[in-house]
């Protein structure tokens, strides 16, 4: 009997997956945080009207329950945090637990109604994402987890389902690879703005890609993870009219580049050309109950579209693939326009409103408020924070606050059902991600003073009065971008733009003001300077001192921009010597300060780049597209008259050396001629740039010097007055 009965357990055993049986993806996350930190936690799924995890104790395991496996990696997250003073995050996924965890000694619950937590943007799959391998997307997935993401957006390979749909349609190998843009801008040909720019694509490239996908996808759904894929709304090549016979319009210039066509979904031929797309998708990656159209988007002529027939139609060829699908489109500028969606049922569509944090539309005070909200459908909160992926510290925490709470008891928000980040660039400013990721599960409002002296304590296992009134400035000054400054993320840099007479912005499209004391940033990273040492090794420290002290050194060269283009303005030749030499030494010093950590070296987007190729010839190409992204952007015509160039800055060692010191060496010497007597030279600075980007010098992406002694030495040289 007692045989009888060990072999139908053995064979109830087999008949569970061995996943199932010894482990669940909390656990594979414990694991990979920490080897044999599993064993210190006892992790059980409960079911619930809402969303919630609940932390308890038993015995000497921390008992961590949830609804589903995010919400307890979600509620594990809490417990690091504010427990153990364990931050997890882009500049550290892995950590060493305590042997003895700290007890949870009055039981927590948390629970939300905002049950959809979406992550990413196009653009974030490019200007961070565009050469991430597995290992690199298995540490990103798990930071969803741990911050209750439910709902990204999962691209990678769509360009696998147009090579495919493509093919089906009559293209050529040649033609395609016209098509189809390089791995740096796949973004912005998703969104029907370019074509083949970064081609073309080497066939290994899409077999990498799918590959990768599906491994994506499967961590996703162990984790319980929603995806969203990318649906059809009307694209194809610019030539479809002459392929294939399409009615399409005519595509305007993007910018410089070429646009792809659009074939209006009211179209005879539109279920046609979309029941292809979705057939070829769900051959390579299964179907989805959400998908990701934004028709019209930033197309400031559509002409005589009907806008009503048009939504309709994209629903329906949705719906077709599967009918409880929702489409998920972005609350940008004149999208979605409000006729096309007018009809649509609660449900059928989601709406990102895009920059809650700072223009929202579903209703509050904005520039670009809709006096109705969105109506009828579900919406969710959503803050940009970082716009071409630059680095600089920026946030808008009171702002953040106030806008999100003034969604409770707000007739307009009555359909709000969760938070979206929806940022161009991340690996950048944790706090605000940290923020903005909390909120769904602090039901009352709070203030920026009270959250972070827990998020300090949080992000380095300590509590530090020094620490506490450095972040306090910080606070209250440059992560403070108040309500009517519209700019597109971080401070730019003075040492990333094109050099002129009137510098200010980098990038041609920037909004960016002047909203903080730029001697803030400075009297912050001297506090941090004060403690360095006692917390010299403590990792989320050391990036961050780097990062506040790196962001003095940019508010500092600004300062002397100003006084060496009056010393210029002046013909004050002794004092333009000086403070252009002052400015030339600051951008050096961080060039040296970034180099200290590999998250600020250009050598590590290059080695990712250059890690996808199978072949020198792919190596070279991926490397040409990292190269290209954060400088010219474009080539000549792109670069200059679309105005593309430098709208990827990035504060990277390397890059500063290499790239923007020779720009700024060139300008002041030009200016140092004039006052010498000679006639001005206009540089011509696209022929000073393609150069690097054609360049396959190597560069480091592995840290060098300490940190904390560099930041010490670059800091004192740079203010050696106090």
């Amino acid at each position: 009997m007692k045989t009888k009965q060990f072999l139908l357990i053995v064979l109830a055993c087999l008949c569970i997956p061995f996943t199932q049986l010894w482990s669940n993806p909390v656990n594979g996350l414990l694991e990979r945080i920490d080897p044999g930190a599993s064993k210190k936690f006892i992790i059980q799924v409960k079911k619930g009207p809402s969303d919630f995890f609940e932390l308890d104790q038993k015995g000497d395991k921390v008992v961590i329950r949830g609804n589903n496996y995010v919400n307890i990696a979600t509620g594990l997250n809490w417990y690091l945090k504010y427990y153990a003073g364990i931050h997890l995050s882009w500049n550290g996924m892995t950590a060493k637990l305590p042997e003895s965890l700290p007890k949870v000694s009055t039981p927590v619950r948390k629970e939300t109604n905002l049950s959809l937590r979406y992550d990413f943007n196009y653009c974030t799959y490019s200007y961070t994402m565009a050469f991430w391998d597995w290992k690199r997307w298995e540490k990103e997935i798990d930071w969803m987890a741990l911050h209750g993401i439910n709902l990204p957006l999962a691209v990678v390979g769509q360009e696998c389902v147009w090579k495919n749909m493509l093919e089906k349609l009559g293209y050529t190998k040649e033609e395609i690879n016209k098509f189809i843009a390089g791995p740096a801008f796949l973004a912005w040909w998703a969104m029907n703005n370019l074509e083949g720019w970064g081609g073309p694509n080497p066939d290994s490239w899409y077999t990498q890609r799918e590959a990768l996908q599906k491994k994506i996808l499967k961590r996703m759904r162990e984790y319980g993870i929603e995806p969203v894929f990318p649906g059809y709304s009307g694209m194809v090549p610019h030539d479809a009219n002459k392929k294939l016979g399409l009615n399409v319009t005519e595509p305007a210039l993007w910018n410089g580049f070429t646009r792809p066509a659009f074939l209006l979904p009211t179209d005879s031929r539109f279920n046609e050309i979309a029941s292809l797309y979705y057939k070829e998708l769900e051959k390579l990656f299964g179907k989805a109950n959400y998908y990701s159209m934004d028709p019209f988007h930033e197309l400031e002529d559509a002409g005589s579209v009907d806008f009503d027939a048009a939504g309709k139609a994209v629903l329906k060829a949705m719906k077709d693939v599967n009918p409880k699908a929702t489409w998920v489109i972005q609350g940008w500028t004149e999208n979605p326009r409000p006729e096309m969606i007018k009809n649509l049922n609660n449900g059928d569509i989601l709406i990102l409103d895009l920059f809650s944090e700072c223009r929202p539309m579903w209703g509050i005070p904005s520039i670009w408020k809709r006096e109705k909200g969105y109506e009828q459908h579900d919406w969710l909160f959503c803050m940009i924070e970082n716009f071409g992926g630059n680095v600089g510290l920026h946030g808008r925490m009171d702002q953040l606050l106030n806008n999100f709470y003034l969604t409770k008891n707000n007739p307009l928000a009555a359909h709000l059902k969760g938070i979206g980040l929806t940022m161009e660039g991340s690996e950048n400013n944790p706090v605000m991600f940290e923020l903005m990721c909390e909120l769904p599960w602090r039901p009352e409002k709070f203030t920026k003073e009270e959250w972070l002296k827990d998020y300090l304590f949080a992000r380095y296992g300590v509590r530090d009065e020094k620490i506490t009134q450095a972040w306090s400035i910080l606070a209250d000054g440059i992560y403070n971008c108040p309500f009517g400054n519209n700019q597109q993320g971080p401070h730019e840099s003075i040492f990333c733009g094109r050099p002129g007479l009137n510098n200010f912005q980098a990038s041609s499209w920037s909004k960016m003001q002047n909203y903080y004391d730029p001697t803030s940033t400075e009297a912050a990273a001297r506090l941090m300077l004060e403690v360095a040492d006692k917390y010299k090794g403590n990792n989320n420290f050391e990036y961050d001192l780097v990062d506040i002290v790196r962001q003095s050194l940019s508010d500092r060269g600004r300062i002397v921009y100003n006084q060496t283009i009056a010393d210029f303005k002046s013909f004050d030749k002794k004092s333009f010597a000086a403070h252009s030499q002052e400015f030339l030494n600051i951008l050096l010093a961080q060039d040296r300060l970034l180099g200290t950590r590999s998250e600020f070296r250009v050598g590590r987007w290059i080695e990712q780049a250059r890690n996808l190729g199978t072949t020198p010839e792919e190596k070279d190409l991926y490397e040409w597209n990292a190269r290209v992204q954060i400088t010219t952007w474009g080539n000549r015509v792109c670069a200059n008259d679309g105005g593309l160039r430098d709208y990827a800055h990035k504060e990277w060692n390397g890059l500063l050396k290499d790239f923007y010191y020779k720009r700024w060496a060139a300008y002041w010497q030009t200016l140092q001629d004039v006052l010498d007597g000679k006639p001005m030279v206009e540089l011509d600075y696209y022929a000073m740039e393609e150069p690097w980007t054609l360049a396959h010098n190597p560069y480091a992406s592995q840290p060098e010097g300490d940190c904390v002694s560099v930041a010490k030495e670059v800091f004192n040289k740079v203010f050696p007055n106090k």
